[in-house]
């Protein structure tokens, strides 16, 4: 297989899930049924970056919360897609209704849920803490785990790649 670096100029669409990749996993339940979950700012200020210089972000979750659906407006992302049970569904779905090219997508997913979606990406990637099975098929492995970074770190790589990254308008959020 080639270096994964070779694969991420095609990449024109980011899709993540949710616990486990921007966040570390961990669910606070409160006593009203809300599960409270924990991100990372740098993983927030690059997901919003992507989307100001024209990047598709998608969130594809099995999880639902007010609290998730909160964040996730706060950073402008409007494809949003929480409570999915078929996550390879909704991801053939979105890039039939957007006319998205598999090979154009990277996928970052850390749990079972995510292996089917993975297989059929241009760039299949996983947190340093993700399950095994989704190490075996990743094409990268962030160096940082689930909620710590792991978001902004491939991000960044491909923003680098495009020569977005760090150009001058990247001081404002």
């Amino acid at each position: 297989m080639s270096n994964y670096k070779d694969l991420l100029p095609k990449i024109t669409t980011f899709i993540f899930d949710y616990d486990g990749v921007l966040t570390d996993g961990s669910v606070i339940m409160l006593p009203d049924g809300e599960g409270l979950r924990s991100g990372h700012v740098k993983d927030g200020y690059a997901l919003q970056l992507a989307i100001k210089k024209g990047y598709r972000v998608v969130i594809i979750s099995g999880g639902r919360s007010a609290s998730m659906e909160r964040r996730m407006e706060s950073l402008h992302i409007q494809n949003v897609f929480l409570g999915v049970n078929d996550k390879l569904a909704v991801f053939r779905k979105f890039c039939a209704d957007n006319n998205i090219q598999p090979e154009n997508v990277l996928y970052m997913g850390d749990d079972i849920p995510d292996h089917k979606v993975m297989l059929e990406v241009g760039v299949a990637c996983c947190p340093l803490d993700a399950a095994q099975e989704i190490k075996n098929i990743s094409h990268y492995i962030s160096h940082l785990p689930g909620g710590r970074g792991c978001v902004r770190d491939i991000i960044e790589q491909v923003m680098k790649i495009h020569g977005k990254w760090m150009n001058g308008d990247a001081y404002h959020w």
